[in-house]
């Protein structure tokens, strides 16, 4: 298979455009589609729908998107491995994580990471939603929330609880909820994707509708309403391990119910070949959590 006939395949699924991936490939749009054509006449699969204004995945692209990765990566690799005067990580390195996550965590160690790798990119997007990352092309994501998609492989970073929590002020002039039917009583702050809180009983998770004047997209406005004592909060506990440990923020334990363990996952397209470039950044957040659980426990 003709490596550079991958590496246009890969450069149409980023731009989404035959003549813009001609661009940045420094060539014309008929060349770029007479190399798809022969990738896909080799595969005997049709990869991408191509119209006039707007170029798309077939399902048997979308199953082969991982795969051309690996083979570049495996490319990169071999000839990283036999230049001497070439270390480190390489390469263009996407990751996707939620926008507390990132902000807090991630964005701390890109300094280093940088520094430290000479020939590394990083292209960090902050999100909250849940990204196809085979169809948009990230190496990674970091995810908090509870995994649905079987598809992609996953890697579990630490322990994330979900943490009901509220300031010290608020608990001052409200009081703590005891039971769960008492959030009912209390002003509770909320993602606005998260129309429940969930808890666990007997082993089960159970779900109970909340209500507030404040609900956001955004872990950090929960947050940041939280700690001004505006109501009650259900993140996580890397969401608020600062607070908690400052004492911005109590959590607060329900006699009837347990919180609902959760985790930090990093998820991959795909487990084959993992690029030099993830390997490193892996190894640099997983260090730094360590850290951060070893100095201080809420």
């Amino acid at each position: 298979m003709n490596l550079k006939d991958v590496n246009v395949f890969l450069m149409v699924t980023q731009t989404q455009s035959l003549t813009q991936a001609a661009k940045r490939l420094n060539t014309t749009p008929m060349t770029v589609s007479r190399r798809l054509a022969l990738l896909e006449d080799e595969l005997g699969q049709r990869l991408l729908h191509r119209t006039t204004r707007a170029v798309a995945l077939t399902a048997e692209g979308e199953e082969f998107l991982p795969y051309a990765r690996a083979m570049l990566e495996a490319e990169r690799g071999a000839l990283n491995l036999l230049s001497p005067q070439k270390s480190g990580a390489a390469g263009n390195l996407r990751v996707t994580a939620p926008s507390g996550f990132a902000r807090r965590t991630i964005m701390p160690l890109l300094p280093a990471l940088l520094a430290n790798n000479p020939e590394l990119n990083v292209d960090l997007q902050f999100s909250d939603d849940i990204i196809d990352i085979v169809g948009q092309g990230f190496d990674i994501a970091i995810r908090i929330a509870p995994l649905r998609d079987s598809r992609l492989v996953a890697r579990k970073l630490a322990d994330n609880p979900r943490v009901l929590c509220a300031s010290p002020d608020y608990i001052k002039q409200h009081g703590k909820p005891t039971q769960l039917t008492a959030l009912s009583e209390h002003n509770c702050l909320r993602l606005s994707s998260v129309l429940q809180w969930t808890f666990i009983t007997d082993g089960q998770p159970t779900s109970i509708s909340v209500e507030g004047r404040f609900s956001s997209s955004n872990v950090e406005g929960v947050r940041a309403l939280c700690i001004a004592g505006m109501g009650l909060a259900q993140l996580t506990e890397w969401d608020v391990r600062e607070e908690l440990i400052n004492g911005e923020l109590i959590a607060i334990s329900l006699d009837d119910v347990q919180d609902q363990m959760l985790a930090v996952w990093a998820l991959f397209p795909t487990s084959r070949h993992l690029p030099v470039r993830v390997i490193t950044f892996l190894d640099v957040l997983k260090q730094a959590m360590q850290s951060i659980n070893m100095s201080g426990a809420p």
